[in-house]
């Protein structure tokens, strides 16, 4: 369903795409409003329940690079894409810590395309 630098993510427990224009907008004397339409962009969303430590550094190392490729479903078009994107936020909360091991729940990554 993600895959980033060419890698196979694990699967995500939800994935959301937004779908986002990039526009230069401004009303003339009169108010009507003239918009133009610079570009549109996506912003993935993907959340994962739990992950291992492995999927979790293998995700992380994934987007540390500055810019990189991911592909992905688009829903708009119903087609596999691939865009370059940055990493926006990354969280990852500790669920607990058992025989020196600590655990994860609730792992999301923003993807924010460049």
């Amino acid at each position: 369903m993600l895959k980033i630098k060419g890698i196979d993510m694990p699967t995500p427990s939800e994935l959301k795409v937004g779908i986002q224009d990039l526009s230069k907008a401004e009303r003339a004397a009169n108010g009507q409003m003239f918009i133009e339409r610079v570009a549109t962009k996506r912003k993935l969303e993907p959340t994962w329940q739990y992950l291992s430590n492995d999927d979790l550094s293998r995700l992380f190392q994934a987007v540390s690079g500055v810019f990189f490729q991911v592909e992905y479903i688009d829903p708009q078009d119903n087609a596999k894409k691939t865009g370059t994107f940055y990493a926006g936020d990354r969280k990852a909360g500790a669920l607990d810590y058992r025989n020196g091991v600590i655990r994860y729940k609730d792992i999301s990554v923003s993807l924010v395309e460049r």
